[in-house]
């Protein structure tokens, strides 16, 4: 008779090399678990058989919400709903043990990393950078008792040229106050990067399920992608010396694998500096980008992967963009 699958805690990316990893997970390697710094990775498997199903716990530093102490479910990846709901069960009974009163997932530490799943794929193709799942993945959390925690959304806009009266006063005022608008400097970025870490912790410290990264962290995150990005495709605002706002995107280079024309900027942040003297900025910032990319010969902006409530739906709304895909993330309330 077949043995049962069994939760086995892994020391090394090696062991679940040898064994054999989930047959289409995302690849999990030794420098992921080390950078990650996860507190334990457990896969479900037969003994000597690969692994069916795998995740990493957090369940220290994770983020705060009012009278709730997260643990976070991470690396994730299943074969089949069984596996899924037997490793779940496992991972929620580890944090529960851990003091956790409410498991988060599927999220790789923080939301600096991979976090959420697709919910609603669309038909649209997948954007560069996004990431993706098996669509019956989100059904794995929701058969374990996981409840949806926060959606998210991906909208793409053709409308580049949208005169907004709103936002000619906003420049007006602003450039009143000492405002400048520039590419980044390909020549310093890692200074120029350095001073968006800066104000991308001042600026996000209040979105939901916010953790803070450290600025080598940051620059290993982002290095490799402002390596093959067009530098007018990263906008930062000034004030004088300060740095009070960005946007930051790059093409969509998905576009060009399939043969399709390069003709899409993924939109991935905005951010600006806290303070009222502030408000409109971003607007102002999103206008000013959709005209530089229009002028460079792109035609469509896909603002990517914003959560339901932030203030960037607005704009995004203003913009006539197009909702296109949708995500969620799911968490479990731990028993004591």
């Amino acid at each position: 008779m077949t043995e049962a699958l069994a939760p086995i805690r892994l020391e090394s990316a090696e062991q679940l090399a040898e064994r054999g990893d989930v047959q289409g997970a995302p690849p999990l390697d030794t420098a992921t678990l080390d950078r990650h710094a996860s507190h334990a990775t457990w896969i479900m498997a037969r003994p000597g058989g690969a692994a069916q199903a795998r995740c990493s716990l957090w369940w220290t530093a994770t983020p705060e919400l009012p009278g709730r102490r997260c643990g976070l479910i991470g690396h994730y990846a299943a074969h089949d709903a069984s596996a899924a709901r037997r490793l779940l069960d496992h991972a929620c009974a580890e944090l529960a043990g851990r003091g956790c009163t409410l498991a988060v997932g599927p999220m790789d530490g923080s939301t600096w990393r991979r976090y959420r799943l697709v919910v609603e794929r669309g038909e649209e193709p997948l954007f560069f950078l996004e990431p993706d799942n098996p669509l019956d993945w989100p059904e794995h959390f929701l058969g374990a008792g996981f409840e949806s925690l926060a959606t998210y959304f991906s909208a793409v806009t053709e409308d580049l040229a949208i005169d907004d009266h709103r936002e000619s006063a906003i420049e007006e005022r602003l450039v009143g106050r000492g405002l400048r608008v520039r590419a980044l400097d390909p020549s310093r970025s890692d200074d120029e990067l350095r001073r968006i870490h800066r104000l991308s912790t001042a600026s996000f410290t209040d979105n939901f399920l916010y953790t803070p990264i450290g600025e080598e962290d940051f620059l290993e995150l982002y290095r490799p992608v402002l390596s093959n990005v067009p530098a007018d495709l990263v906008m930062l605002a000034e004030q004088g010396d300060e740095l009070v706002g960005f946007v930051f995107g790059y093409p969509d280079f998905n576009r060009a694998r399939r043969g399709a024309p390069l003709d899409t900027v993924v939109l991935k942040t905005i951010a600006r500096a806290p303070g009222r003297e502030w408000a409109g900025l971003g607007s102002l910032l999103v206008a000013r980008y959709n005209r530089r990319v229009a002028e460079g010969g792109f035609r469509r902006v896909i603002h990517a992967l914003m959560h339901e409530s932030n203030v960037s739906r607005n704009m995004s709304t203003r913009r006539r963009a197009r909702t296109f895909r949708r995500y969620a993330l799911f968490a479990r309330t731990l028993a004591p």
